[in-house]
């Protein structure tokens, strides 16, 4: 017997999400609260360096010269990736966290950068995002003309409040 046309055929695979099975809860919360440990949200250091107080940490950007020039995080440290093993003891505290980060997502300068500061023995996490992201979300930023702000994007941040409720 054929089924007609119209008729809904039996899956005979697996969604391609679902190929390989999902981790148990217990593996999923080991991986996310290491991946917790590791990153950082640009939205959420933006929020710490915003509340005016000592936020724990200290932002590190890892590229070159002449895109410090074009763009940095305000209050940054600027430490090239190859520079680190030569100036990080001068530049940084061993007992403050750094934060680090590069261009954006498609960039991983702040993950060697992090790699090289945690060789050093220094606390260390990635910002995700980078520089890219905390000029979409429209935070305010420094550039060698002095200082710096785009509108929010509406794809990467709330159009209307600062809290996107995650």
């Amino acid at each position: 017997m054929t089924l007609p046309e119209t008729a809904p055929r039996p899956a005979t695979t697996t969604s391609p999400v679902l190929r390989v099975a999902p981790a148990s809860p217990a593996a999923a919360a080991a991986y996310f609260g290491a991946s917790l440990a590791f990153h950082a949200d640009v939205s959420d250091v933006a929020a710490a360096l915003a509340d005016g107080g000592e936020p724990g940490f200290v932002v590190l950007d890892s590229r070159s010269t002449a895109s410090w020039d074009q763009g940095h995080v305000p209050g940054a440290v600027h430490l090239p990736t190859a520079l680190i093993p030569e100036q990080a003891e001068q530049l940084l505290d061993r007992s403050v966290p750094v934060v680090t980060y590069c261009w954006g997502p498609g960039c991983n300068g702040a993950t060697r950068a992090a790699l090289a500061l945690a060789e050093l023995g220094f606390q260390v996490k990635e910002m995700l995002g980078g520089f890219e992201y905390w000029v979409r979300e429209g935070f305010a930023y420094e550039t060698w003309e002095g200082p710096a702000r785009q509108s929010a994007d509406p794809l990467t941040a709330p159009a209307d409040g600062d809290d996107c409720g995650c």
